[in-house]
């Protein structure tokens, strides 16, 4: 053991080795390993120990700390992607076979396109257990939400519709970001810190040559988020993902590459179902805005100054930034441009200018990302925006209102772009209707409805 080295090439096996869970601390350890190599564990933690697990309880937290394993394996087989899968502890039926599958396909399709690599066909699960027929049970899970949080404006958006709608939420995040802290404390809810640690061994390969890039990180915390669930007797876990996040960028010979598959209308009913079938028939696992556009979500953030000086979507920030959250915007990264942009529309122009520290939209050197987000002589970028329809929207009308229209990039779509672009396309309203496609459960949607579209 002590002389494996890691030859990401000549690996033959990825491993599922176990995964355990101590009901006195709260905390899960996730093992996974290369061949005969040395175990890598990942632990979560959930905060509330001890736990009571018992009868059908303990059984649902079982096959949620099982899922969580498998969903969570994905950061460590993209390292090598070796031809073969095993599970060492227990069995898996083709259900639960297929949901993993679409996941790592899809979900490491970006991954797979920037490392030139094909993986349709080659990732399968080892069916050994039976279809498991019967439905899960309802456990009896009292009414309340855990919403993920993200220090962005769309949980910002959920969060607050929940709080009108008074649905009893705790606000949820994974990791340690300090921003995303700040942010959960503003609004003055109850919060609940779950902590994941990655295999350090993981940083040592990728020094050492393992393939490297992004995964579907939100399955894999909505995973986490479902174990905390059925621990803390909760009913609901709750995303902020739009409809805009199920459209990918369309690459010449390629096709499409979704960067934000996992946060897709695909990724959530899939997953959602499986809980519901797996775990615990009475867990809703939806987003809240899935019948929403990116711009209708901005439509809706721009109703409330309160979180001005607290939220980012700025993905760079997150990744710099340490504990520092002082500067909360890069200004130069596609989001920005994006979230600059969505807003605009809807947010008077100090506001936005004072949100940002300056204005995006009066910058030449910011050409080539708007270019970009508009699809114009470019695809759409590998970030989680809006389609390129909302971003050209948006420009044509701010092309029209005079406190735009003289900035250098809205003059130079207003010349240049929009006369080779259809106008009859370039409406806002149309992209504000909301969406019939959604997983939120019946008893909220028409309220839900009703607040979205006053």
């Amino acid at each position: 053991m002590t002389d494996w080295k890691f030859q990401r090439d000549a690996i033959k096996a990825f491993r599922f080795v176990r995964c355990t869970f101590d009901a006195t601390t709260g905390v899960a350890q996730l093992v996974y390993a290369f061949d005969d190599g040395p175990e890598l564990i990942e632990t979560v933690t959930v905060p509330g120990a001890p736990f009571t697990l018992e009868g059908e309880r303990a059984v649902a937290a079982e096959r949620a700390l099982q899922l969580l394993h498998l969903i969570a394996g994905v950061s460590y087989y993209k390292a090598a992607v070796p031809e073969e899968i095993r599970i060492d502890s227990y069995a898996i039926d083709a259900d639960t076979a297929a949901l993993l599958e679409l996941i790592y396909v899809n979900g490491l399709g970006e991954f797979a396109y920037r490392n030139g690599l094909n993986l349709h066909e080659k990732i399968r699960f080892p069916v050994a257990a039976r279809d498991d027929a019967t439905q899960a049970p309802a456990l009896g899970l009292r009414e309340h939400a855990l919403v993920a949080i993200g220090g962005g404006k769309d949980s910002l958006v959920s969060i607050e519709a929940l709080r009108t709608l008074g649905i009893g939420q705790t606000v949820t995040w994974v990791g340690g970001s300090q921003l995303i802290r700040a942010c959960a404390e503003r609004t003055g809810l109850s919060t609940l810190n779950l902590g994941r640690a990655l295999a350090p061994q993981l940083f040592d390969y990728n020094r050492e040559g393992a393939w490297n890039g992004h995964i579907p990180v939100t399955v894999l915390n909505s995973a986490i988020m479902v174990l905390a669930a059925v621990l803390l007797d909760v009913d609901q876990v709750v995303f902020s993902n739009e409809r805009s996040a199920s459209y990918g960028s369309l690459i010449e010979g390629t096709g499409e590459v979704n960067h934000q598959w996992s946060k897709g209308w695909a990724c959530e009913k899939a997953f959602g179902e499986h809980v519901q079938k797996h775990v615990a028939a009475d867990l809703h696992y939806y987003s809240l805005l899935r019948p929403l556009s990116e711009l209708a979500v901005a439509r809706q953030f721009a109703r409330t100054d309160h979180y001005d000086a607290h939220f980012s979507s700025c993905n760079r920030n997150f990744h710099i930034m340490g504990e520092r959250p002082a500067n909360r915007w890069c200004g130069v990264c596609p989001k920005c441009h994006f979230v600059f942009l969505a807003l605009a529309p809807f947010m008077p122009k100090p506001r936005l200018v004072g949100i940002f520290g300056r204005n995006l939209l009066d910058d030449p050197a910011q050409t080539a990302g708007y270019d970009a987000l508009l699809e114009y002589q470019d695809h759409k970028p590998f970030e989680c925006v809006g389609e390129g329809r909302e971003s050209r929207a948006a420009m044509a009308a701010l092309a029209a209102r005079p406190e735009w229209r003289e900035d250098a990039l809205v003059e130079r779509f207003a010349q240049e772009i929009r006369p080779q672009l259809d106008g009859t396309e370039l409406g806002i309203e149309p992209l504000l209707v909301l969406d019939a496609e959604h997983r939120i459960p019946a008893s909220l949607w028409d309220r839900l409805r009703a607040q979205f579209t006053a």
